[in-house]
């Protein structure tokens, strides 16, 4: 497809110029992640959805959401402390700037766009699916939102004029600058992936985790609700050390941040790059549960093993239950209407009203 053509389609659209700079020689900077890629006439980024055309960059990805999109509840992102028993309207699009050999959403993260094809949305249209399907908000998510700037920041702007919460769901490897224009946009939560300690990021995620560390702290200081997730991978992430380490960096942060630490499933590449062929054992999850609790996190979470425990909210004060899930569904709610604790009174960190939502049997 010529470049004519090619910028005359809905999804195709010039990246945001705080997010991107021009150099000499017809050469662009993108500042939208911290790949930083600097990117010749006619050429891609590391993501594949941006390109530079005649010395400007441009999105090809702008609203490519039909294909990818779903009403999920809250919990599934996972959010467990920002409106509990809410749904959203979640939605993705094409690629990653993250190489996850791991990935479970790969038929979307490792496929580029075909602009020709895609199959667009507009923000509007967004907004008025969100409504009609009932959501309380938005959520960017399956494969990297950030790579959806442009359209997102669209987005959180008509949602919070219908009184709509936006969430992402994201590997946290978007530059600061991006990052501060997504609070200013909109954002109220965001779940960071956190996929290990610096040397698996380093080794498997070609990235630096300083600077996911560092997106957390922003996100905190900017009033963002944050939610932290580890896939835990026998053998690979999850020795007592590197738990230890990162449990002991969130609470540097903030000792209240959520987070979660879910079961692997073998996917993708994973078989064929030395990566267990068996889930994470349930066994090993509770154990990071603890050394989490022992580091002094207040609310820890074990993921993708419906029935557990660990997936019910405790209070941090006197240790009881305050709500209790059962994988999507929330099932019972002993919080009086500021989010204190029903038994000692004790305040939860919990963003919104939670309210008990048995959505499993649409989602199932």
């Amino acid at each position: 497809m010529s470049d004519k053509k090619l910028l005359e389609l809905p999804n195709v659209r010039e990246a945001d110029e705080r997010v991107y700079a021009r150099l000499e020689n017809g050469v662009v900077e993108c500042r939208l992640c911290e790949r930083r890629c600097k990117i010749k006439r006619g050429s891609l980024g590391y993501c594949k959805t941006r390109k530079n055309v005649e010395g400007k960059l441009f999105t090809l990805v702008f609203g490519d959401v039909g294909l990818f999109m779903d009403v999920n509840p809250i919990e599934k992102k996972p959010f467990f402390h920002f409106f509990p028993g809410s749904i959203t309207l979640t939605a993705g699009t094409w690629s990653c700037n993250f190489p996850c050999l791991w990935c479970q959403n790969w038929h979307m993260s490792k496929t580029p766009p075909k602009p020709e094809k895609a199959c667009y949305v507009s923000p509007e249209e967004f907004i008025e699916l969100t409504l009609k399907n009932g959501c309380e908000g938005t959520s960017f998510s399956f494969n990297e939102p950030t790579l959806l700037f442009e359209y997102s920041c669209e987005v959180f702007r008509l949602a919070r004029r219908k009184n709509l919460y936006n969430t992402y769901v994201s590997n946290g490897y978007m530059s600061k600058e991006a990052l501060k224009i997504l609070i200013e946009e909109g954002l109220d939560a965001i779940n960071i992936d956190v996929k290990g300690d610096e040397d698996f990021v380093k080794k498997y995620c070609n990235a630096d985790l300083r600077k996911i560390w560092r997106n957390v702290k922003i996100a905190k200081e900017h009033g963002v609700h944050v939610e932290l997730t580890t896939l835990l991978i026998p053998g690979k992430n999850d020795s007592e050390d590197s738990l230890k380490n990162i449990a002991k960096t969130i609470k540097r942060i903030d000792e209240t941040i959520p987070w979660h630490v879910t079961r692997y499933h073998p996917a993708y590449k994973a078989l064929e790059s030395g990566f267990p062929s068996i889930p994470t054992p349930v066994e090993r999850l509770e154990r990071a549960y603890e050394i989490a609790k022992e580091v002094g996190l207040k609310y820890v979470y074990v993921g993708n093993v419906w029935g557990s425990k660990y997936e019910n909210t405790f209070c941090h004060s006197c240790g009881k239950l305050v709500v209790k899930r059962f994988g999507f569904d929330v099932l019972e709610v002993n919080l009086d209407e500021k989010n204190k604790c029903k038994h000692c009174g004790e305040e939860i960190p919990i963003v919104g009203k939670a309210k008990v939502s048995k959505v499993s049997e649409y989602w199932l």
